[in-house]
């Protein structure tokens, strides 16, 4: 939930009053292209211009000129309360805030929010920028916080690997530090959480976890990545169907057993462990079957004993000892030492 911001003016009444120094054509030009009528959403230019039978450039200079009209009237000098609170509202909000978060803390009611757009629009005070690759739409008061603030986020995403994925107090305890500079009143984490809404390229997944946007920890997309989700949240080897029920707990998606037991053969991010269990690769557990994993197993930690053997790949594996042995007996793979260890047998 956003934090709710009071004002006390009402900005329906304002923008109504402030409406009065214009002629009937071009308040209905503003009308239309805030949404400020009956319907709340923004007419475009080209079909302003075909009910009134003008061109779309016309509409433009229609639309600027109502706006300037309203900037440097009488009626505007009257209702600069409105915009000092207007102004008082971001600078609570940190001073450079996202357009939505900035609306949704105004108000619930999408009219209301338009009519205060527009205010915002007609206000010296307050700075738009438009939304790109980067960035969503956001309004600041503050030129140098916004600065600031946006240099803040590029290095805090450089920092992080592509596949890097952090808990949240641990992304804020990182945003802090790029902030070094900034007036203690910004450093709170409802603040920092709404700049880090302004950035594009991090995000949350549905545990909290944050990262790139274009990690499948982050968006996830099908089956597979909530599975994924699913497991790092559980924190150990699971049964497929426990996988598909922790899904449909979890994240309110229907996972069929079936297909979430496809799923996970089919992605290298899962290892089969057991009959119908799996873990995560980054977990430390090696692909292949018994005998791949003993290989794998000598290969790193040099000769062992069968008993340290069967340690090891039980904490790699859900089999029994026994299969480990005859796995370990295989004479094409596996050679005994003397000293009762066994090797990888050279090829």
């Amino acid at each position: 939930m956003q934090p709710k911001v009071k004002i006390a003016h009402d900005p329906k009444k304002v923008v109504n009053r402030l409406f009065k120094v214009l002629p009937e054509r071009t308040k209905n030009v503003l009308v239309l292209r805030f949404g400020l009528g009956k319907s709340t959403k923004y007419a475009t230019l080209e079909s302003i211009g075909q009910e009134y039978g003008i061109t779309r450039e016309r509409v433009r200079q229609i639309e600027n000129n109502g706006i300037t009209t309203i900037q440097n009237s009488e009626e505007m000098a009257r209702e600069a309360a409105v915009f000092e609170e207007l102004r008082d509202a971001i600078a609570l909000l940190g001073d450079v805030v996202a357009e939505k978060d900035l609306l949704n803390a105004l108000s619930d009611s999408k009219s209301i929010q338009n009519y205060i757009h527009f205010l915002l629009v007609l206000g010296d005070f307050f700075v738009h920028k438009k939304e790109n690759t980067d960035f969503h739409t956001r309004w600041y008061i503050d030129e140098t916080v916004a600065q600031s603030v946006e240099q803040a986020l590029e290095r805090l995403y450089a920092s992080l690997g592509d596949d890097e994925i952090i808990p949240e107090a641990d992304l804020i305890d990182r945003f802090l530090s790029e902030l070094k500079d900034l007036n203690q009143r910004h450093k709170n984490a409802e603040v920092l959480r709404r700049w880090l809404a302004m950035f594009k390229k991090l995000d949350s997944n549905p545990l909290g976890e944050w990262g790139p946007v274009t990690s499948p920890a982050i968006r996830a997309k099908g089956i597979r990545d909530y599975a994924y989700l699913a497991m790092k949240q559980h924190g150990s080897p699971m049964h497929f169907s426990e996988v598909a029920k922790a899904i449909n707990h979890l994240f309110g998606r229907q996972a069929h057993v079936a297909t979430c037991h496809n799923e996970l053969i089919k992605d290298s991010r899962f290892v089969l462990v057991g009959r119908g269990i799996y873990a995560l690769k980054e977990w430390g557990y090696t692909d292949g079957v018994v005998r791949d994993v003993i290989a794998a197993i000598l290969k790193r930690e040099g000769p062992l004993s069968a008993a340290e053997i069967v340690d090891r790949v039980k904490k790699e594996r859900y089999v029994k000892d026994s299969t480990i042995l005859v796995n370990l007996n295989d004479k094409k793979l596996f050679s005994k030492d003397a000293d009762g260890r066994y090797h990888v047998t050279s090829t």
